[in-house]
């Protein structure tokens, strides 16, 4: 039984450190895949809107090999390929490139919301491991190895400390990451209503 739970505990802490290391590996992974899709987005931004205000379809099909990392010059290029296949199909078809560029950028975002909602339980469940081991020890030694148990309780709190020192930092960096991905979603929400706007007034 004590052995079991030795291995328990040896086991939460290895989890907590590849837990770690993923998570930060993931961070900076997304970190570079967001900001290489925004790089100058703001510029880019007022450059496609005011070449769609001015029906200029034609120079926006090229944006994207002046910026062809950016996610609105992509979505530019794009919606301007397909510019002249109607209103209904334009609408649908930058819906579904909307859905397709979201996809890419939620990628691994996943694996750090399931990191910061299991690292605090993971935490937990190493700390009541501990508590186990150090009442099996108590009654054991009896009052002789009440120092030892202390010993053994406060060991097994720290767990749940690594568990929470996982959690947090994780939890705000998906948090950010969730945040990116929205306003993204909405500047190019704002671009189809821009393109559509541009098809509907279109001059004959």
């Amino acid at each position: 039984m004590e052995q079991l739970v030795d291995f328990g505990e040896q086991a939460i802490f290895v989890l907590m450190a590849l837990a770690s290391v993923l998570a930060v590996a993931v961070g900076f992974e997304r970190a570079f895949v967001f900001g290489r899709n925004v790089s100058k987005a703001e510029n880019i931004l007022k450059e496609i809107i005011s070449k769609i205000r001015n029906h200029d379809i034609v120079s926006l099909k090229e944006i994207e090999s002046k910026s062809s990392k950016n996610i609105y010059a992509r979505f530019a290029s794009f919606s301007a390929e397909h510019y002249d296949k109607g209103h209904e199909s334009l609408s649908e078809l930058m819906a579904g490139r909307v859905v397709t560029e979201k996809i890419e950028l939620e990628k691994r975002l996943p694996i750090l919301s399931t990191l910061g909602n299991n690292a605090p339980f993971l935490g937990l469940l190493g700390t009541v491991l501990g508590v186990i081991k150090a009442f099996n020890g108590l009654g054991t030694l009896g009052n002789s190895g009440a120092e030892v148990v202390m010993k053994s309780i406060s060991t097994a709190l720290l767990a749940t400390a690594a568990g929470l020192f996982v959690a947090i930092p994780v939890v705000m960096t998906n948090n950010f990451f969730s945040k990116k991905l929205k306003v993204i979603s909405q500047n190019l929400e704002i671009l189809s209503r821009e393109f559509l706007a541009s098809s509907s007034t279109k001059k004959v």
